[in-house]
């Protein structure tokens, strides 16, 4: 048998485009796989929806292939028979196919899509969800006017009304709904004024002012000068001079106030430390603009950053700190004597002392003399009481089953005391002759009219340079007086940046620091640039093990202390273990 299958399509305007093929087959398929007789791509028909097969007496069978009926003449079918000369109508999906038989006893199949028919839609109008609500211009209207009077209207009338100016979080003046402004959680540091927006929003409509933040923050100190940190930035580029125009009129006060870098409202957790780029825009190149500039250029770790430097006593005996290049060349001069090598042995002297002492148990480390702050960035002084004494004793007598020991960091107090060693009934060191009668030792007219030579040796012989000061005291003559040298103790090396010890444990000490090796105190024990770098790259870089920004050493705000240039070192001529510590420090 011949089918003729006509597809009817329209055009957007309305055109209809026919097309006409021809199929020699006594069967036709139907279905939305391309394999079909008849294609139609819609979801609502199977792969293979239904089978169309001549039956006897020139009759047509129509057969569902799976569980999905179809349409015949209106009604839901799995099976139809009709006479094409009587003509039929089959729906599949949005598809409707009309069967009719030619003059020529070809059989006919049109394809068309059936449009959706509105016409009806007045008479169901009111049965509609939309015919009992407003239109949907009228909702957002109303939508707007809500959202205006609770989180606009509402806040500014409770905020124009109230009587406290500066309510607590839980006070009766609290401002309504002004939560609903904020734009993400605060810090971890502002987490506490989470329910207080007037504390730092003083005004409405009006950005934050630098000085609300310097209500709380009141000792944090300037970076510089304002006319120097705008002379250092230099002239802004087109659009970030328009950006900050445009800011400027809305309220903020200029690339220099506090909010440009501590930005809210992103996140509960730390605040975000500033970008390279922010302190790039000044140090790269500040020195074409402020010429009087004592600081080198920088703008990457890892590319373009000056040498280390520290802050050491070069001058022997004088507390001034004088800033030098980390460059294994510079020395320092703090007054002490002490072999680092020798105490970090494993096989000397040392080691086995220390091995025997219950406090230690093994050869010593570094942690067994230097203590960490609480903040992990310095290390506290080391104390010759709990550090050295263990086994640098300074038992000078023995009085009974009591022994008597030397008061450690006080020269005058030292030499008091050995001369009153001299004191006590004890043996000559060479016996005199005896003279007869009451002038003889213990007689009424005796007198001793030698020099006291014996306090004299022993106060010579420990501040020697082989005695027991000597041993790790530099010595020196004060005021006509043996003395040893005043000791410097560094509780921190840069003045300008911060390293943190606690972020480097998964480290040895000697890593960085070549203690194992140095035989003086005078070594400066301290990496230098090249040695940071083997790690620590610029805040771009790819391939570091630890891309590093400015703000992880350095502070854009400088310390809330400042060391004293002219030290008075007359204040206490005999104290020994004078510590070069920040303020605040106690």
């Amino acid at each position: 048998m011949t089918f003729l299958i006509r597809t009817v399509d329209r055009t957007a305007t309305g055109r209809e485009i026919v097309r006409d093929r021809k199929v020699e087959s006594d069967t036709l398929t139907i279905g939305r796989a391309t394999t079909n007789d008849i294609v139609l791509p819609d979801l609502a028909v199977e792969q293979h929806h239904a089978t169309v097969s001549v039956a006897e007496r020139g009759r047509l069978h129509v057969a569902a292939a799976s569980s999905r009926n179809f349409l015949h003449d209106g009604r839901s079918s799995p099976e139809a028979y009709f006479d094409p000369a009587n003509g039929a109508e089959l729906g599949f999906g949005t598809y409707e196919l009309d069967f009719s038989l030619e003059a020529d006893g070809t059989v006919l199949v049109t394809i068309s899509r059936v449009e959706k028919d509105y016409s009806n839609r007045d008479a169901v109008r009111g049965f509609d969800l939309a015919s009992a609500m407003p239109g949907k211009r009228a909702m957002a209207w109303i939508g707007l006017a809500v959202i205006l009077l609770a989180f606009l209207a509402v806040p500014v009338w409770s905020s124009l009304t109230r009587g406290d100016k500066q309510p607590g979080a839980d006070g009766p003046d609290q401002v309504a709904m002004d939560s609903s402004w904020s734009t993400g959680k605060l810090s971890e540091a502002h987490h506490a004024l989470e329910q207080n927006c007037e504390a730092c929003h003083v005004q409405p409509f009006v950005a934050v002012r630098d000085e609300t933040c310097l209500t709380c923050h009141e000792d944090i100190g300037d970076h510089a000068k304002p006319g120097r940190l705008l002379t250092a930035r230099g002239p802004m580029s087109t659009g970030d001079a328009f950006l900050w125009s445009v800011a400027e009129t809305f309220g903020k006060e200029g690339p220099a106030a506090c909010t440009t870098c501590h930005t809210e409202h992103e996140g509960a957790g730390r605040m975000l430390p500033a970008r390279q780029q922010f302190c790039a825009d000044c140090h790269d190149g500040m020195d074409a603009r402020l010429t009087d500039t004592e600081l080198a250029n920088a703008h990457d770790f890892g590319k373009d950053h000056p040498e280390l430097k520290a802050a050491i006593h070069q001058t022997l005996g004088s507390a001034k700190l004088t800033r030098v290049v980390i460059d294994g060349k510079a020395r320092e001069n703090n007054g002490l004597r002490f072999p680092h090598d020798m105490h970090l042995s494993t096989t000397n002297g040392v080691a086995r002392m220390a091995g025997n002492l219950e406090q230690y148990g093994k050869a010593l480390e570094c942690a067994d003399c230097h203590t960490p702050t609480e903040d992990k960035y310095g290390f506290l002084p080391v104390v010759m009481e709990d550090s050295c004494e263990s086994c640098h004793s300074l038992v000078y007598d023995k009085v009974g089953s009591t022994f008597r020991t030397l008061r450690h960091g006080d020269v005058a107090q030292m030499r008091a005391d050995l001369i009153a060693l001299d004191r006590a009934p004890r043996s000559q060191i060479i016996d005199p002759r005896r003279r007869p009668g009451e002038f003889k030792r213990g007689g009424r007219y005796f007198q001793d009219f030698g020099s006291p030579t014996q306090n004299y040796i022993g106060i010579a012989s420990a501040l020697g340079k082989d005695g027991v000061c000597g041993e790790c005291h530099l010595p020196a003559v004060k005021d006509g007086q043996q003395s040893v040298m005043p000791v410097f103790q560094s509780s921190g090396y840069f003045l300008n940046g911060r390293f943190d010890h606690e972020a480097h444990t998964q480290e040895k000490c000697t890593s960085c620091h070549l203690a194992d090796t140095s035989k003086s105190a005078r070594d400066l024990l301290l990496p230098d640039l090249k040695s940071c770098r083997e790690c620590h790259q610029g805040e771009k870089a790819v391939k570091a093990d630890v891309p590093s920004s400015c703000a992880m050493c350095h502070s854009y705000h400088p310390p809330n202390f400042r060391r004293d240039e002219d030290t008075d070192e007359a204040a206490a001529p005999n104290r020994v273990a004078l510590i070069a510590r920040r303020k605040g420090d106690e």
